[in-house]
């Protein structure tokens, strides 16, 4: 008598939304933050943004590591995070 096949893994596509959410979010998030300066209309508000611009690289870093993981989990190869 044969063998079943083996199961399928199919990854938690919750989690992969999840993960695409995550990362469109931080990444807009990002650019938001550190294009607002150029768009302000206030010169207070402008200085301000100014001044959080480590808190828009970060979120815009994140927000690409977060799609990065997102494309390896759903494109990837062999190996599922």
């Amino acid at each position: 008598m044969p063998l079943p096949p083996p199961p399928v893994h199919r990854p938690d596509q919750k989690h992969d939304k999840e993960l695409l959410f995550k990362g469109v979010t931080c990444a807009l998030i990002g650019l938001i933050v550190l294009l607002a300066p150029y768009v302000a209309r206030s010169s207070s508000v402008a200085d301000m943004m100014r001044q959080a611009y480590l808190v828009g690289w970060f979120a815009l870093v994140l927000g690409g590591a977060f799609l990065v993981r997102y494309a390896l989990r759903r494109y990837g190869g062999r190996r599922r995070y």
